[in-house]
């Protein structure tokens, strides 16, 4: 954990959507369920960006479940390939900050 750095949005105090960012892989994105479709998920990938950019980063890369692809395309990534873990299938995606 001394390398990712952990991105929270909170609403009254309370936790509702977190990113992290672990060198150039961004990590742990969730929204509480009643928060989606708010643009909390979209604005913590903002700050992500922007932190990865004055990092010197000229990509991201996003291990994205399934459900989730679909947003990271809305945000420009694109996937490069596939991974599995057993049965669980985990699409690699990224986008150039360039």
């Amino acid at each position: 954990m001394s390398r990712r750095k952990i991105f929270i949005a909170t609403i009254d105090d309370k936790a509702e959507g977190t990113a992290s960012l672990d060198g150039r892989v961004v990590r742990t994105v969730f929204v509480e369920s009643s928060n989606q479709d708010k643009g909390i998920g979209r604005k913590r990938m903002e700050v992500v960006e922007s932190v990865a950019r004055k990092e010197g980063g000229e990509a991201l890369v996003v291990p994205s479940s399934v459900t989730a692809e679909a947003f990271y395309t809305r945000l420009g990534f694109m996937p490069v390939r596939d991974n599995y873990h057993g049965e669980e299938r985990t699409i690699i995606t990224e986008r150039s900050l360039e």
